[in-house]
């Protein structure tokens, strides 16, 4: 899997002081998409047990408050590989900070059981996350007033231990 950027500083993507990881590669191509360079599987730079550890590292501080994932798309089965046993070292690790994932895939429509982005690691990717941003970009829907989030359709979604408690 490859990354286009991790920032050890971001207060866009969730609430709070975060730790962001930006993967590459998204099948969804999103008509104005804010990163169309993420699209591509190999832009950016190969995620390594070097980049894990300076990530980790990163969460460390008492200031931040959790970790963002971002793509590209998460969710592409390529990437859930890497990043199911990533999300469950971080909720292991720091139990007490936040696991925030945003998708262009549609939870109920997507990536439950039996749905046709659903693999061996998506459970345990949705267990890890305490809020999933889903739904595409879908730029007739933009609305820069929304939080967390870029257009109307997009709902933000609380889970625990991988089910929705709370969306908006």
């Amino acid at each position: 899997m490859h990354f286009g950027a991790l920032k050890r500083f971001d207060v866009a993507d969730g609430l709070g002081v975060r730790v962001s990881l930006f993967v590459s590669g998204c099948r969804n191509c999103c008509p104005g998409c804010f990163q169309p360079q993420t699209w591509n599987f190999d832009y950016g730079t190969e995620f390594s047990a070097e980049t894990e550890l300076q990530l980790l590292e990163a969460l460390s501080p008492s200031h931040i408050q959790g970790f963002s994932l971002l793509g590209g798309e998460p969710f592409e089965p390529e990437n859930q590989a890497v990043l199911a046993p990533l999300l469950e070292k971080i909720k292991q690790t720091y139990p007490a900070k936040d696991i925030w994932c945003w998708t262009g895939y549609v939870l109920e429509k997507d990536l439950l059981e039996g749905q046709r982005k659903h693999t061996e690691f998506t459970e345990r990717m949705l267990c890890a996350i305490d809020v999933l941003v889903d739904g595409p970009f879908v730029q007739e829907k933009r609305n820069l007033m929304l939080e967390f989030r870029g257009s109307e359709n997009q709902r933000i979604i609380h889970l625990k231990n991988g089910r929705p408690v709370q969306s908006s």
